[in-house]
């Protein structure tokens, strides 16, 4: 009986050894039976709970901040406000008033007024009535110490005179036109204020250009006839070749694009260069203002044009003829009267007329007789080089040796 109960014993240990223990026990993963250790079986790993994936923020691009700008030369704000610079015409002169805004912008004296109406002209009046709106700016409070115009590309359009349509360049058509110039030019000239009227630039279109070269004449003529002043942007837009160019130098001498893809508007950088043009002309007629900013002009009476001989057709060609030549143009302020470019002329060889002497008499006679009038006439007379005088820079002789 003892024999049996032992067996059994046997038995059980035999058997816990090889299961590795109750199922509590073995539930346990870092623990290892003996029969495992035995055999070297490796224990299964610790299974680790799976932790859910964190997604990285995704990267916030920054726009770069925009860069500072510094300006060689910067915008002096206007104060005490003196002269003011009306610009009008289409949407070529809003492009020239931008460009005058920076031309002048060193200026606070001058103030850009814009009153450009884009797609306006001299013909559709039913548009836009350029005549009537010039009344009415003159009759108002806007003040206008200089008139700007830039107009005409679109007026190549019919003009209905009565019942008639007269087509674009014939000559009734050309006539009326000339009188919507005088119109204006007129207007400001009845009221003193300086006009400068700006000829239309090339176009890339070629029958464009040559129609508005036919308007540009008109222009000139009948706004200088006026007393006003015509500028000429044509050789400012065009190649070697006097044709159309989209690209060229710009104010500063660098080669840029000066006109759009359009071929007719500027480009900033075309509307500052045609801007240049006209401010010279601005700064001109202000610097030569009275000093209570009133440009008082020689009027006809019942005509409104000024009558003085420099601004008729051709006076200031014969005004520049005159002041070269040392005479002294009448009418002008003095301080727009020229001085003459050298005075009189002294020979210095040859005869001299009776009244005149020579310079080296008159030097003679400065001097007086004696030694020094004739070393002058020594050294310049017989060009002699006078004696060497110790200490001087032409004495090269060496010096005595030293006496001990």
């Amino acid at each position: 009986m003892r024999l049996r109960s032992l067996v059994m014993v046997l038995c059980a240990a035999g058997l816990f050894l090889l299961t590795g223990g109750p199922l509590s026990l073995a539930q346990q993963p870092q623990q290892r039976s003996l029969f495992q250790l035995f055999w070297q079986l490796p224990a299964k790993p610790a299974v680790q709970p799976q932790q859910p994936r964190q997604r990285a923020a995704p990267a916030v691009r920054r726009r770069p901040a925009a860069p500072v700008v510094v300006r060689d030369d910067p915008v002096i704000p206007k104060v005490d406000v003196a002269h003011h610079v009306v610009v009008m015409g289409d949407s070529l002169a809003n492009l020239l008033a931008d460009g005058l805004d920076d031309a002048l912008n060193n200026r606070p004296d001058v103030e850009v007024v814009h009153r450009a109406k884009p797609d306006s002209g001299l013909v559709r009046t039913d548009f836009y009535d350029w005549p009537k709106a010039v009344s009415e700016l003159l009759a108002g409070e806007q003040k206008v110490t200089i008139a700007v115009m830039l107009i005409g590309l679109n007026d190549r359009q019919p003009i209905r005179d009565g019942d008639t349509v007269q087509e674009p360049m014939s000559p009734r058509w050309l006539e009326l036109y000339r009188d919507r110039v005088d119109a204006l030019a007129n207007a400001f000239a009845a009221r003193r204020i300086p006009l400068i009227w700006v000829g239309a630039p090339p176009m890339q279109n070629a029958r464009l250009s040559a129609d508005l070269v036919t308007l540009n004449e008109i222009f000139r003529e009948r706004v200088e006839k006026a007393g006003g002043h015509y500028v000429d942007l044509w050789g400012g837009f065009v190649d070697a070749e006097n044709r159309y160019a989209a690209t060229g130098p710009d104010v500063s001498g660098q080669p840029t694009r000066l006109r759009l893809g359009d071929g007719i508007h500027f480009t900033k950088a075309g509307a500052r260069k045609a801007a240049h043009f006209v401010d010279l002309v601005i700064r001109r007629i202000i610097e030569a203002a009275p000093q209570n900013n009133v440009i008082a002009l020689p009027v006809a009476p019942g005509t409104g044009a000024p009558t003085a001989p420099e601004l008729q057709p051709g006076g200031v060609e014969r005004l520049i003829d005159q002041m070269a030549a040392g005479v002294p143009p009448l009418g002008l302020a003095p301080a727009l009267q020229a001085r003459p470019l050298a005075g009189p002329i002294q020979p210095l060889t040859g005869e001299a007329a009776p009244s005149e002497q020579p310079l080296l008499a008159s030097i003679a006679e400065a001097r007086g007789q004696g030694d020094a009038a004739r070393q002058l006439e020594r050294v310049f007379g017989q060009g002699i080089a006078p004696e060497p005088m110790p200490g001087r820079i032409d004495d090269y002789r060496w010096p005595p040796p030293a006496t001990r």
